[in-house]
């Protein structure tokens, strides 16, 4: 016996390939999608593309039998491929682009998805479902009878109900009757349908600027001095008065904190703002115009603190004018601030009430 016939009795004997190992990766997958749905779990088969949902299905169609053994060998398989995957990307560019969604630019997501051509809305069905009530009544009332029974078919009971409710009668009586003949609308015509009406409801040109001119004028004018609000208002009621008029009810300043604010929330208001700018506001506005202002802080804070501020004031003395309203101004930025905290809530003027 030579050397090297006593090496190869020593060596093992090549093992036969696992069964595993002959199957394709198509039919792994419908295996272990078979044995998770065996188990109760839920796979979300509607994430994949189309054709990948075709071809899984033909696939499980035309399996029979897998024995115990190889069953656990694509488990096995399928539990080393998760533990060695470090990171997932999203499926294509629509993917990306909802991953990203709020991180770039509403012009760059436009842009990407017109250029791959990218369907912009997931189910359009749950954007209509969830567009406000008059967007819907503009699209019953302006689309023709069959898509308006479409629509109401794809809305909960209670919600076509209320829809139905608001329309005219005759319009009403046709879209219902329009409803009893969508039995032979396909599901394609049905997902078209709902894209167009997506796409009516995000049919909103893009704007420069998030808030409307009115806002913006608003809120330029809050931080401004009485004297130039004053001015720039005039001139707005000579040359535009509608305009000039929603800009007023834009407008809060310390004259307008017992309209906008709610007594329960001047405690709060006290104590973010800093006492001695607290006071020299209070003392600035203890007269004229701005005394209800004044009033209306003191009145709604505890007894001991209010006679304590006051205190304060006559200490005070005299207030400058220009300290006065950067005081003022102070306060009503820290009401701005508990607001948008979610603090405190401002009460909306009425729309015929004159600020």
């Amino acid at each position: 016996m030579t050397e090297q016939t006593q090496l190869a009795r020593l060596s093992p004997p090549d093992r036969a390939p696992s069964a595993a190992a002959r199957l394709t990766r198509r039919q792994k997958a419908a295996i272990i999608v078979r044995f998770l749905l065996n188990e109760g779990a839920e796979v979300p088969l509607t994430d994949l593309p189309e054709p990948l949902q075709e071809s899984l299905t033909t696939q499980m169609g035309s399996m029979r039998y897998v024995d115990r053994k190889t069953l656990a060998d694509v488990v096995s398989e399928f539990a080393a491929e998760l533990e060695a995957m470090g990171l997932t990307f999203p499926n294509g560019v629509a993917g990306a682009l909802s991953a990203l969604d709020g991180r770039i630019s509403p012009q760059s997501a436009a842009r990407l998805r017109k250029e791959a051509g990218v369907r912009q809305f997931g189910d359009p069905w749950e954007q209509v479902r969830s567009a406000k009530t008059d967007d819907l009544l503009d699209i019953l009332q302006r689309e023709s009878t069959e898509i308006a029974a479409v629509m109401l078919s794809k809305l909960d009971v209670a919600r076509a109900a209320d829809l139905l409710g608001k329309l005219p009668g005759d319009t009403a009586r046709r879209i219902t009757y329009a409803v009893s003949q969508t039995e032979a609308v396909t599901p394609e015509a049905v997902d078209r349908i709902g894209l167009a009406l997506a796409a009516q409801l995000h049919d909103v040109p893009d704007t420069a600027f998030a808030d409307g001119p009115v806002q913006r004028v608003g809120e330029i004018l809050n931080y401004s001095p009485a004297a130039t609000r004053d001015e720039v208002l005039t001139g707005l009621e000579e040359t535009d008065e509608d305009f000039a008029r929603l800009v007023r009810k834009a407008i809060f300043t310390f004259v307008h904190i017992p309209d906008r604010v709610a007594p329960v929330d001047i405690p709060k208001l006290a104590r973010e703002v800093d006492q001695a700018v607290l006071v020299t506001a209070l003392a600035s506005a203890s007269a004229g115009d701005l005394a209800p202002a004044a009033n209306f802080i003191l009145g709604n804070m505890s007894k001991r603190m209010a006679e304590a501020l006051r205190e304060e004031m006559g200490e005070l003395g005299q207030v400058r004018p220009r300290d006065g309203e950067e005081a003022m101004t102070q306060v009503v930025n820290t009401i701005r601030q508990l607001e948008a905290a979610g603090e405190i809530t401002l009460i909306t003027p009425d729309e015929d009430e004159e600020t």
